[in-house]
């Protein structure tokens, strides 16, 4: 106990004590008791009465001096509203440093709370996201920024995320939006203008769209001569093997020009529907049978315990089964291993195609899906392969709500993993294939 509570204590028990005494002396000890107890009460009354109008008038006049403990009430009650306040003082400065700092960056900022309510935000949100500091604080951030895609990011907490809406401030403006983890219980949202870049994405895409369109033409009718010289018997001795060579380099072109087109439809399409229900299995086997009994093909099995279907474009799902698969053959030696498998778990389902081949070097892994890059640049160019199908691949995986993940050991082979989400899945009876895939 503080030596001034101790003193409280005794000060009170001795004044009870001397009542006592004084009414013993007067054969009444109870009521000399009661009358000093008494006293006591209503003089600490009117001390607590005085410190709580002190309290609110500010004026303590009566208790800044002495050593009772009304004065050491005043003390600790002064000192710690001192350091109330120098902690609010810092506080607000810390607050105007803070607002400083964001406004000076050219990405809007939004502190968000538990809630995703707006704690603050800086000037640049204002400019983009047509937020306001004073009228917005408190509101939903997402009642505000209405878009399906941003209420999931906040909900979903993936920090590691980001996506793209438009601007609701300007007509054909763009946000790029990414949430990160701000203080206790908060998150701080990131707006950054990417209209420029989106304008450049689709410059670029027309571009190539239009290129590959005015390509194709030119390239079908050397291809339309080719043939026939090739059919002419008085060419083959002089021309034959320069004829057939052209042809092949054609047909090479004729490939990159139907998949630049490919790619172009891919980025400009939106999500794919889920009204058609594939067999992902039957796929998986005919893509396997259309590589059987082929030369220098490695073994390829088929691995699937589940008729579950995909709710997916069927064509764009051939065609991710068929890259994949085609990239597996050509890094694969012949004595080598191929494995597709599709496979389903709560959290939804994979298609899964591993190989026993050259593997890939973990420092390229991330550029697998950019246009044409190729693992192996030494590798010659007649292989079949353009570096586009992972690509095509990526773009089919965004249109249908799923993601490609990539895992290598060097010299072991490679694991590449398509994840669909759980909601384009149906477990019912397979649909019979008509069409069979392409191998290489």
């Amino acid at each position: 106990m503080p030596g001034s509570s101790r003193k409280f204590v005794l000060g009170i028990a001795g004044i009870l004590l001397a009542g006592g005494l004084i009414g013993w002396v007067y054969d009444h000890a109870v009521w000399g008791l009661l009358v000093v107890a008494l006293i006591i009460l209503v003089w600490q009354t009117r001390q607590l009465l005085s410190f709580n109008r002190a309290v609110h008038t500010r004026d303590f006049a009566q208790f800044r001096y002495g050593e009772g403990i009304w004065q050491q009430m005043f003390s600790r009650y002064n000192y710690e509203h001192e350091r109330a306040l120098r902690a609010k003082q810092e506080y607000r400065r810390l607050l105007k440093e803070i607002r400083r700092s964001t406004d000076a960056m050219p990405d809007g900022a939004v502190i968000l709370d538990e809630d995703n309510q707006i704690v603050m935000c800086n000037k640049a949100a204002k400019h983009l996201g047509g937020l306001k500091r004073k009228k917005d604080r408190g509101q939903r951030v997402d009642n505000i920024l209405r878009d399906p895609k941003l209420t999931e990011l906040l909900r979903s907490n993936a920090f590691a995320r980001e996506i793209e809406i438009p601007s609701p401030v300007k007509d054909e403006a763009w946000l790029n939006c990414r949430v990160v983890p701000y203080g206790a219980n908060q998150k701080l949202l990131f707006l950054r203008d990417i209209t420029e870049r989106i304008r450049l994405t689709r410059m670029r895409r027309d571009f190539v769209a239009n290129a590959s369109h005015e390509l194709r033409s030119p390239l079908t009718v050397i291809g339309g001569y080719l043939e026939s010289l090739s059919e002419d018997p008085g060419l083959e001795k002089d021309w034959g093997q320069p004829i057939r060579r052209m042809q092949q380099q054609a047909r090479r072109m004729n490939s990159v020009v139907s998949e630049l087109l490919e790619l172009s439809r891919l980025e400009s399409a939106g999500p794919a529907s889920k009204d058609e229900a594939v067999d992902v299995r039957g796929l998986l086997s005919a893509a396997r049978k259309s590589c059987a009994g082929q030369e220098d093909v490695a073994e390829i099995e088929v691995v699937s315990e589940t008729n579950a279907q995909l709710l997916a474009a069927g064509n764009e799902i051939e065609s991710v089964i068929s890259n994949l698969l085609s990239n597996a053959v050509r890094h694969t030696p012949a004595d080598g291993h191929i494995t597709l498998a599709w496979s389903v778990d709560k959290k939804g389902a994979e298609i899964v195609v591993t190989d026993t081949g050259e593997g890939i070097p973990a420092e390229q892994i991330p550029r697998l899906t950019e246009r044409f890059f190729r693992v192996q640049r030494g590798r010659a160019r007649d292989d079949g392969g353009v570096g586009l199908g992972l690509a095509i691949v990526k773009h089919v995986l965004s249109r249908h709500d799923a993601e490609l993940s990539v895992t290598s050991d060097l010299g072991k082979g490679s694991e590449f993993h398509c994840r669909f989400p759980a909601e384009r899945i149906v477990l019912e009876p397979p649909v019979p294939i008509v069409s069979g895939g392409k191998c290489g």
